[in-house]
């Protein structure tokens, strides 16, 4: 025989029992306890939402009140930078000028001073009667030799040099070769004159180191 289920046991002694209400009763029950549950969980997102948009309308508002703080802000400073715009005007000149007198003088030469060095490195007794200087210009550069073995120049001293002796002209290359930008030098002709006194043409090539640089710092200004 097959063993009988717990439900299905005879209990002796126990309190009689007698469910008597009909089963709509216990499924409106049911329904009631579900319906209150739903509500409570739409309350709950009833509630969740206004505080989502209570926060999110207040960081919008106080985003609002920074961006008009920064507006304000901004205003005061153009307000305030257009009192000194004359000034910034007057000091936009001066820098141009600066830099136009800068870029003029970037291929500056003192001749005055170089060629009283010049005249300093050779003999006493020797004197220089023409000079002709071809030098650069800060709107084109310097036309270079096309040699291997000549220096980059910036400039072109052409001097004619008269000498009471024979001239030791190796003696003069190598008295000039001190000169500041010194890049090299290359003799020309020599001509006995009829006093007897003799003319020395003197090329003598010079580089940037040359360049009087009275405006290249701010010192210059």
């Amino acid at each position: 025989m097959s063993r009988s289920k717990v439900g299905d046991e005879l209990v002796l002694g126990g309190e009689p029992r007698v469910d008597l209400l009909p089963p709509e009763v216990k499924a409106g029950k049911k329904v009631k306890a579900t319906r209150r549950r739903l509500g409570a969980i739409l309350i709950a997102v009833v509630v969740l939402m206004i505080t989502g948009v209570g926060a999110a309308t207040w960081h919008a508002q106080q985003s609002q009140n920074e961006l008009a703080s920064a507006q304000q802000r901004t205003a005061e400073l153009l307000a305030g930078q257009a009192k000194y715009a004359e000034v910034n005007q007057v000091q936009n000149e001066v820098n141009l000028t600066v830099a136009a007198r800068q870029f003029g003088a970037s291929t500056e030469v003192d001749w005055k001073s170089y060629l009283s060095k010049v005249r300093s490195a050779l003999p006493e007794d020797v004197s220089i009667d023409t000079v002709s200087v071809d030098s650069a210009s800060p709107l084109g550069a310097y036309i270079q030799p096309t040699a291997p073995l000549q220096a980059a120049r910036v400039a072109t001293l052409t001097l004619a040099v008269t000498s009471p002796n024979l001239p030791s002209v190796p003696q003069w290359l190598d008295a000039i070769k001190g000169l500041p930008g010194y890049a090299d030098a290359t003799p020309g002709s020599i001509k006995r004159s009829d006093s007897g006194a003799y003319t020395v043409d003197l090329v003598l090539h010079i580089n940037g180191g040359a360049y009087s640089n009275r405006f290249a710092t701010p010192e210059g200004k």
